[in-house]
């Protein structure tokens, strides 16, 4: 599988660290994500330079893990952010 599209923080969006609660979120417009540890790794990948593939194959490399059962499990958690325009597609 390869997925050439870009994912990108859009404008109003943005990675956050919650002191009171000790956690990441990500902040849009009107709403609040709660991150956990995976989202946290996958969003940290995310630059608006690198595909989707490129995320995917540096995950599995610095987790070791197969990138076959990554990537789709990547590009199914920055599409449902896209769906929830959290994310953007460059």
């Amino acid at each position: 599988m390869s997925d050439d599209r870009i994912p990108v923080l859009p404008r109003g969006v943005r990675r956050h660290h919650d002191a009171v609660r000790g956690q990441e979120v990500l902040l849009g417009p009107e709403r609040a994500l709660m991150l956990d540890q995976t989202a946290v790794a996958i969003l940290s990948e995310v630059d608006g330079q690198r595909s989707l593939s490129d995320i995917a194959g540096q995950l599995a490399q610095t987790y070791n893990a197969p990138r076959d059962v990554i990537e789709p499990d990547v590009v199914a958690f920055l599409d449902g952010l896209a769906d929830q325009m959290l994310i953007a597609y460059a």
